[in-house]
């Protein structure tokens, strides 16, 4: 678990990443009534990397819990495992009626100090749609930089 001020990130097992790549709980009590359509999509990137064992704890999916209360109100984490230069790209997402008090930030900042820890990563990155802004102001806070724009998706960039 990746713990913050606010918030816990809790590992995804593959069966949960299985569960919630299809729209159901896994024993979570979720904020909106169940995950994000970002939070299946890296389910998804979860479960089929286990399913041909190439899932590499801890760089997977995290349920984003608040503290205070146990709700799930979102996901994030990584879309595998340290490349062969080094970098590991993050991704988050919270529900609609937990954004813009900060969380995203916390979030962020927690999945950077985490890959941090590990001496081969050298690289965080993240991407987000071009009419994302609160996403984008999120990295600009986390410290990423802009780098050039990739398949119509905004590139962000934080070196150790």
């Amino acid at each position: 678990m990746i713990a913050t001020e606010r918030l816990r990130l809790h590992p995804a097992s593959p069966d949960d990443a299985r569960q919630l790549a299809y729209g159901l709980d896994a024993g979570w009590i979720w904020l909106g009534g169940g995950p994000g359509q970002g939070t299946r999509d890296l389910a998804g990137i979860v479960e089929r990397a286990a399913e041909v064992g190439w899932h590499r704890p801890p760089w997977g999916l995290y349920v984003t819990v608040r503290a205070a209360d146990g709700v799930a109100v979102g996901g994030a984490g990584y879309h595998g495992p340290p490349d062969l230069h080094g970098t590991v790209e993050i991704g988050y997402e919270l529900a609609p009626e937990a954004r813009g008090l900060g969380y995203a930030t916390e979030v962020a900042r927690a999945l950077v100090a985490f890959a941090f820890t590990d001496p081969a990563v050298g690289t965080v990155t993240a991407s987000t749609y071009p009419d994302n802004q609160a996403s984008q102001r999120v990295l600009l806070r986390t410290g990423f930089n802009r780098e050039p724009d990739l398949d119509g998706l905004l590139r962000y960039r934080l070196d150790r």
